[in-house]
C-alpha cells in the first residue's frame, strides 16, 4: 500500500457546516470553534462565507467573525460569489479566497441562475480582486462527481471548468461530490485524470457522506496520490439545497485514520475531540462523527 508521508487538511466546517444550521450562532460561539480548530493544529480553516444575507442568513456576521479570530498562523480563507464579497473578504483579513462554478449547465441555473459559462465570467471580478491583495484563489467545481439533475457528469465537462479556472489564476482547485454520489473507483479515475492534466495545480477532494462512500472515497483519493482533503469538525455539514444531506467527512475521524496509517497531519487529534464535543454542545443535538464519541485508540491496541 502506498501512502503519502503527510496530507494537509482543510477545515471547512464553519462554513459548509455552519450553512447547514438553522439556528444562528452567535460570534463568540464561531469565533470559539475557529480558534478552538486553530489552537490544534489546522493548517486551513475555511471560516465564512461572504454570501447574500438574503440566501445565508448564517454569514451577517461574515466580517466580525473574521476580524475576530486570532492565532492568524492558520491560513483563514472564505468563500465568495462576486466581486462585492470578495473586497469585502479581503478588506475584512481573508487570506485565500474560494469560490464556485458548477460542472454541469443545469446545476448552474439552478444554483446560481445562469449557465457555467456565465458564471466563469461572472469570475473575472473576483480573481482582479485578489491580485490586488495579493491574495491566492481556490476555485472549487461543485458536482464534479454527479449531478442532481444531470445524473453522471463527464470527465470532459469537470475538466473544462477545472481548465477555465486554472487559466483564471486559480492555483487550487476543489473536485466536490456536492450531493455525496461518488465511488471510489470513480475517485481514483478523476484523481488520476486530474493528476495528468493539471499537475502543477493543488488537487482537493471533497466528500459528502450522503450514501456512506465519503471516508472510503477519501481513502481512494489517498491511494491515487491526493494529498488535501477537505473535512468538517464533528461531521457537521451538507449543501443547503440537498433534500436529507448528510455532512462532511468529520476530522477527527480523518485524522485519526490518516495518522493511524502513519500519514502525518500535524494535527492534535485529542484537542480536536474536545473541540467537536463542545461543539456539539453549541448546536444542541448529536453529531455524525465517531471518533468524538469513542475517543482516540487504547494504547496496546495497534495491529
Amino acid at each position: 500500500m502506498k501512502l503519502p508521508g503527510s496530507v494537509k487538511i482543510r477545515e471547512v466546517g464553519p462554513r459548509d457546516g455552519f450553512q447547514s444550521l438553522k439556528r444562528l450562532l452567535p460570534v463568540a460561539e464561531k469565533v470559539e470553534i475557529i480558534e478552538a480548530l486553530i489552537a490544534a493544529g489546522v493548517p486551513e480553516v475555511e471560516a465564512t462565507s461572504f454570501a447574500s444575507v438574503k440566501a445565508l442568513p448564517q454569514f451577517q456576521d461574515a466580517e466580525q467573525v473574521l476580524t475576530r479570530v486570532s492565532g492568524k498562523n492558520t491560513l483563514l480563507s472564505a468563500m465568495v460569489f462576486n466581486e462585492k464579497g470578495a473586497r469585502r473578504a479581503l478588506s475584512a483579513g481573508a487570506g485565500r479566497l474560494v469560490t464556485v462554478v458548477s460542472a454541469t449547465d443545469a446545476h448552474s441555473r439552478a444554483n446560481m441562475k445562469c449557465g457555467i459559462d456565465a458564471a466563469l465570467k461572472n469570475l473575472d471580478a473576483i480573481f482582479q480582486a485578489a491580485r490586488q491583495y495579493h491574495a491566492p484563489v481556490t476555485g472549487a467545481v461543485a458536482v464534479a462527481f454527479g449531478c442532481p439533475f444531470q445524473g453522471d457528469v463527464p470527465e470532459t465537462e469537470v475538466f473544462r471548468v477545472v481548465r477555465a479556472l486554472v487559466s483564471k489564476g486559480a492555483d487550487a482547485v476543489i473536485l466536490a461530490d456536492t450531493v455525496g454520489t461518488a465511488v471510489p473507483n470513480l475517485v481514483e479515475k478523476r484523481v488520476n485524470a486530474f493528476r495528468e492534466r493539471f499537475f502543477e495545480t493543488e488537487l482537493i477532494l471533497h466528500f459528502h457522506n450522503n450514501r456512506g462512500t465519503a471516508m472510503a472515497n477519501l481513502f481512494a483519493a489517498l491511494l491515487s496520490g491526493a494529498t488535501v482533503f477537505d473535512t468538517a469538525l464533528g461531521g457537521l455539514g451538507g449543501c443547503p439545497y440537498v433534500p436529507r444531506a448528510a455532512g462532511n467527512i468529520p476530522t477527527e475521524d480523518a485524522v485519526y485514520m490518516l495518522e493511524e496509517m502513519g500519514v502525518e497531519t500535524g494535527i492534535d487529534l485529542e484537542a480536536l475531540i474536545a473541540a467537536a464535543r463542545r461543539l456539539e454542545s453549541i448546536v444542541g443535538h448529536p453529531l455524525p462523527g465517531q471518533v468524538m464519541k469513542s475517543g482516540p485508540r487504547m494504547l496496546g491496541l495497534r495491529l
